[in-house]
């Protein structure tokens, strides 16, 4: 079941940590810890495993790989040992990995991008290959006209003038080259009509979006538990603090309130209300890769009785999102491969802002992975 795995941003902290993730993993080197796929519950041989997956990529950076996972072991993201084991592995990716197109009518530059994926399939003799957006967190785009429907949009994407924003340009180009398409960004990805069309009419599934890891997960346990037991959230607010290339971008007013608006669906859609507060991000260049995140909740209980929480979550954002990229392209992969088309809602497990109209508390959620991999039966 030999598959590829396309990285959007390939050089970044979470695909170089899951790059060598999954070498260590299949080498013997790591524990399978925070794969979820490795549970009792999710184990199943309709998805490719670990040896079946071969790396590459676009990004617009031109540190070598080797550099970047050197780095990331220098701040204790990575083990050192381990980078050195699998210094082999990681140049065979190296070679794998493509500039960004350049700009230019964005039909050109899709048609490169599909171009790259396909030639990267064709080398490895690949059955399919699932394109995984781990790029920059991009503002919000102004609402277009060709947005509406493909026909338009590739009249529309002739012109010198960009139409769509990067995540969607990739999400076009995957399905264009018949690849499936996972976005664990923020940033719009496939969630334009004309792409939905698209996808439906090249048969393939896409996932999304913004991947789930810290402070969100814990919302998405501790939200049910409120509502389950009928106490009114009257406000709920959270600072989070983080560094790296994630922190600096999200220094940016559209990326923070994209990524903001994100972090803070879970709430309504689990609540059914909207209680007070809102996420404040902060970018602080000593955390490095790590992040914290500090959230007050009040609420009142029996009788009008005023009460508070108070939780911290600190984890290194790659660590945590590195085993969850892994399963969401074996688990897209496998959809691909028995026919789905579309969202593919039932993976809301992994997302903050989910495709659909899913669950959004966790164990919710965790039953409806568990059927979906049951669905997918045995190879």
């Amino acid at each position: 079941m030999a598959t590829g795995v396309w990285l959007v941003g390939a050089r970044g902290s979470v695909a170089v940590t899951s790059i060598v993730g999954a070498v260590a993993l299949r080498s013997g080197l790591a524990e399978p810890t925070g794969c979820v796929l490795e549970l009792p519950q999710l184990r199943t041989t309709a998805v490719p495993a670990l040896d079946d997956l071969t790396f590459g990529g676009h990004d617009v950076a031109t540190t070598p790989l080797a550099k970047r996972a050197e780095a990331l072991a220098s701040t204790g993201v990575l083990p050192g040992p381990v980078v050195s084991a699998v210094a082999e592995d990681i140049a065979a990716v190296e070679r794998e990995l493509r500039p960004t197109p350049p700009v230019g009518p964005q039909r050109l530059a899709a048609d490169a991008i599909a171009q790259d994926i396909r030639s990267f399939g064709e080398r490895h003799g690949l059955e399919r290959v699932v394109v995984v957006n781990l790029s920059s967190t991009e503002a919000a785009p102004q609402p277009h006209p060709a947005h509406a429907n493909i026909d338009a949009l590739r009249d529309a994407m002739d012109s010198p003038h960009p139409v769509l924003p990067p995540s969607s340009l990739y999400a076009y180009a995957a399905f264009h080259a018949g690849c499936s398409y996972v976005d664990f960004t923020p940033s719009t990805g496939a969630r334009l009509p004309a792409l939905e069309e698209l996808a439906q009419r090249n048969s393939v599934p896409y996932a999304g979006h913004d991947g789930k890891t810290g402070e969100t997960l814990v919302k998405s346990v501790l939200a049910p538990m409120f509502a389950m037991r009928h106490l009114w959230v009257r406000t709920w607010s959270g600072t989070n603090l983080l560094g790296g290339g994630d922190g600096a971008n999200l220094a940016r007013p559209g990326a923070n309130a994209a990524k903001a608006g994100s972090k803070q669906r879970v709430l309504a859609e689990t609540l059914g209300y909207e209680p007070q507060g809102g996420t404040r991000i902060e970018y602080v260049d000593d955390m490095g890769d790590f992040k914290t995140a500090w959230d007050l909740v009040t609420f009142t209980g029996f009788l009008g009785v005023a009460m508070r929480m108070e939780f911290t979550w600190h984890g290194c954002d790659s660590a945590l999102a590195a085993p969850l990229v892994l399963d969401l392209a074996r688990l897209t992969s496998a959809a691909h491969a028995i026919g789905r088309t579309g969202p593919l809602a039932e993976l809301g497990f992994f997302f903050k802002d989910p495709l659909g109209d899913g669950p959004h508390a966790l164990a919710d959620q965790w039953a409806a992975l568990v059927g979906f991999v049951r669905g997918l039966g045995d190879a």
